[in-house]
């Protein structure tokens, strides 16, 4: 029996949220099990953050459907943890305070004004980009994988393609749609990176 196209969005729908509920998870528990956040791009993280609150913003102001955006809010919380476990690991946590009412007031200022909310999803393909590409630097400089999670850059892969699919069969909306494929194309290259040198540093040992 075939499935239907909307038993297919629902499939892809429902499957990003359980994936989403635990793409961080692996991540998280990596940085607890070493102590330590060689590897981790704080700065990846901090634009990693701002896009998804972006991406967040947008789709509630203009009302889309929920389905199609419900695992950001998650997302949203095991960055926050992740946040706190390297400035934790990396001795400046009395810095996560500050990062916490710089994202808060932002968040509040994004909806404030139609232009603002329109000019900052314009701008987040490139600062979700950016977060890539920050992650990229610190893999390339070290030369070492470090405690990054293929596993979770792995599952990203999954969602962005899955919300490919649920792009086109629900808005339409070329920003969204643009903003993914290039998120898949990233997300492919660092998982790709961090394996490159997994398997580099296995056969120094």
């Amino acid at each position: 029996m075939t499935m239907s196209a909307d038993q297919v969005l629902h499939f892809a729908n429902f499957s990003t949220l359980f994936v989403c509920l635990v793409l961080k998870f692996p991540q998280i528990f990596a940085l607890i099990s070493a102590k330590s956040s060689r590897g981790i791009s704080l700065k990846s993280l901090l634009l990693e953050l701002t896009g998804f609150i972006v991406f967040l913003s947008y789709q509630s102001y203009y009302e889309y459907p929920l389905p199609t955006y419900l695992e950001y809010p998650i997302l949203i919380a095991q960055d926050a943890i992740l946040l706190l476990l390297v400035f934790y690991y990396n001795g400046n946590l009395s810095h996560c305070l500050l990062a916490a009412v710089l994202f808060v007031a932002g968040w509040h200022l994004l909806t404030v004004q139609k232009w603002i909310i329109d000019l900052a999803m314009s701008l987040c393909t490139f600062i979700s980009a950016a977060s890539k590409f920050a992650q990229l630097q610190c893999l390339w400089e070290t030369r070492d994988a470090g405690q990054v999670s293929a596993l979770t850059w792995g599952m990203a892969i999954y969602t962005s393609l899955a919300r490919i699919f649920t792009t086109l069969m629900t808005t339409g909306d070329f920003q969204v749609l643009a903003r993914f494929i290039i998120m898949l194309l990233l997300n492919g290259w660092v998982t790709a990176t961090i394996v490159y040198y997994r398997r580099a540093g296995i056969k120094q040992e």
